[in-house]
């Protein structure tokens, strides 16, 4: 009982001793704060802090339901053709039914002699249809095109007879070919008709301004011709040599005015008419390429 109330006097004479002792002594210097307070007002201080920044929104709040439109049913792509048609008027499904690696090939600038199997003449129409046939066979790589084959044209341009003596015209473009079967869109001319050459695919009627010019001046001699016998006629007889003279001169008074206008007269005449009868031959030149399969 003794040893353990030394032993407590003891402990509480160690805790006095600490705190009384100068090292462990506590003095609080607060001479700092006075000077900050006389430097700075702290109600300013205050004032002059930013305002803190605003919190986002509750993440944990239920987002709002987007709503979706229906999509539109995919369009159909167009469907592209493997091949060019050829150049023409007529276009055929079977022109983009080939490959041309594969196919045979008749060549650009291949001629063909046929004969017509209708009437060719002014009085056709823009957009007429006119056909030909083959009467000679013609053999290339891979393939001979035969007597027989069948060609169709269009009338591209045409009309008649015209003044200033302008003949009339026919302008014909080759667009289908039927050989073995197969018809097919085509690019061609007409390089002669009846035999006889053409040029820019045009059949042309004769063209008949100098032979008008000519007419005239024929018809003017001939008056004056007349007039110079009648003349001779009134010579013989003793009244009317007196008058003799008045048709001569009116005969040469004519035939002056056809002469010096006889160039203005011809305006008035029409060009030359044309018309090839059926079975006349012709010859086609291909412009493109034609592709068989």
């Amino acid at each position: 009982m003794k040893r353990g109330l030394i032993k407590n006097s003891f402990c509480l004479i160690t805790v006095f001793l600490l705190f009384i002792s100068p090292v462990f002594a506590l003095e609080l210097d607060t001479s700092v704060d006075d000077e900050i307070r006389r430097t700075y007002d702290p109600s300013k201080l205050e004032q002059t802090l930013p305002e803190l920044p605003k919190t986002a929104p509750s993440q944990t709040a239920s987002p709002k339901p987007v709503q979706t439109q229906p999509s539109a049913p995919p369009k159909t792509l167009p469907v592209i053709q493997d091949a060019k048609p050829q150049i023409g008027v007529k276009k055929f499904e079977n022109d983009y039914k080939y490959d041309k690696s594969t196919a045979i090939r008749i060549k650009k600038g291949t001629k063909f002699r046929v004969k017509s199997n209708s009437v060719i003449s002014d009085y056709l129409r823009e957009g007429a249809k006119v056909s030909f046939t083959s009467i000679k066979p013609v053999t290339q790589r891979y393939i001979t095109v035969p007597a027989g084959t069948r060609f169709t044209a269009v009338v591209e341009d045409s009309h008649r007879p015209q003044m200033s003596g302008n003949g009339g015209l026919v302008v014909l473009m080759v667009d289908s070919i039927t050989v073995n079967g197969q018809t097919r869109s085509v690019h061609g001319k007409i390089t002669k008709a009846n035999m006889k050459k053409i040029f820019f695919n045009n059949m042309k009627g004769k063209r008949t301004y100098w032979k008008g010019v000519a007419n005239q001046v024929d018809k003017g001699e001939n008056f004056y011709k007349k007039t110079r016998r009648t003349s001779s006629k009134l010579a013989d007889n003793p009244v009317g040599i007196l008058i003799s003279p008045i048709p001569v001169l009116t005969g040469m008074v004519v035939y002056a005015v056809n002469f010096v206008g006889s160039p203005l007269f011809a305006l008035w005449s029409k060009g030359g008419r044309i018309s090839i009868p059926a079975g006349s031959e012709f010859e086609i030149k291909l412009l493109e390429d034609v592709y068989l399969y």
